[in-house]
C-alpha cells in the first residue's frame, strides 16, 4: 500500500483563515537571489476540501516531486496565476519592488477575487484586496506552499529554456544563482541579455 504523506497542519491553517475570509489565495515568489533571469510569483486559490498529498514548502521537496505537484496543483486549484517581472524591471526598480510587482500581477491575474491574499514574507505588494504577511508562509499555509511550488517549477523551466540560448553559462545547473562556476563564466564571457546588471557590479569589478 502506498504511503500517504499529508502535511495536515498546512491545510488546517488555511481552514482557520477561511472562517473569516472564505476565499483566500496564497502568494509566493521564486528567483529573488539569482544573478540572471526574471523573478517569478504565483497566486493560488484552493477550495477548503482540497487536500494535496506531499504539498509543502517547495524548498523541502525534491525536483521530481515538485514537477508532479505542479501538475496536480494546476489541475485541482480553484484558480491560479503565474506572473513575472522582467530583468529590465529588476534593474530599473530594484529586486524588492520587482518582486512586489510580480506578486501584484499574479493576484490580479486570478480568475476569482480573493477575500484575503496571504503573502509569504514580511512585505506586502499593492493589491486591490485585503492582504496579510505570513512569515515562513510556505511552511505554514497550504495555499502559500502551492504558490511556492508553481513559482519555483515555472522559473526552473524558464531557466532551462534560457540555457539553450546561452549554453556557456550553465543556467540549467545553477538556475542563475551566483555559484563559483557561474561567476567564472561571467568573467570569461561577460554578461548576457538575461543577466541582472545591477547584481553584477562586484563580480565584474564595476563597484568603484
Amino acid at each position: 500500500m502506498a504511503r500517504i504523506i499529508l502535511h495536515k497542519e498546512l491545510f488546517e491553517y488555511d481552514s482557520a483563515v477561511r472562517t473569516e475570509y472564505p476565499v483566500i489565495c496564497g502568494v509566493d515568489e521564486a528567483g529573488r537571489g539569482p544573478l540572471a533571469g526574471d523573478v517569478y510569483a504565483a497566486a493560488v486559490v484552493l477550495d477548503d476540501d482540497t487536500l494535496i498529498d506531499y504539498l509543502n514548502d517547495s524548498k523541502k521537496i525534491s525536483e521530481s516531486r515538485r514537477e508532479k505537484l505542479y501538475d496536480e496543483i494546476i489541475g485541482r486549484a480553484k484558480a491560479y496565476c503565474i506572473a513575472t517581472a522582467t530583468v529590465e524591471e529588476i534593474d530599473r526598480l530594484n529586486i524588492l519592488e520587482a518582486t512586489m510587482l510580480a506578486m501584484h500581477r499574479a493576484v490580479e491575474g486570478l480568475g476569482v477575487k480573493p477575500d484575503m491574499a496571504m503573502i509569504d514574507g514580511n512585505r506586502l505588494p499593492v493589491l486591490d484586496c485585503p492582504a496579510q504577511c505570513v512569515i515562513k508562509g510556505d511552511a505554514t499555509s497550504a495555499s502559500i506552499a502551492a504558490a511556492s511550488v508553481l513559482a519555483k517549477v515555472a522559473r526552473d523551466r524558464y531557466m532551462k529554456e534560457i540555457a539553450e540560448r546561452y549554453p556557456q553559462y550553465g543556467f540549467e545547473q545553477h538556475k542563475g544563482y551566483g555559484t563559483a562556476m557561474h561567476c567564472e563564466m561571467l568573467r570569461k564571457y561577460g554578461p548576457s541579455e538575461v543577466h541582472r546588471r545591477t547584481f553584477l557590479k562586484k563580480i565584474l569589478g564595476e563597484d568603484k
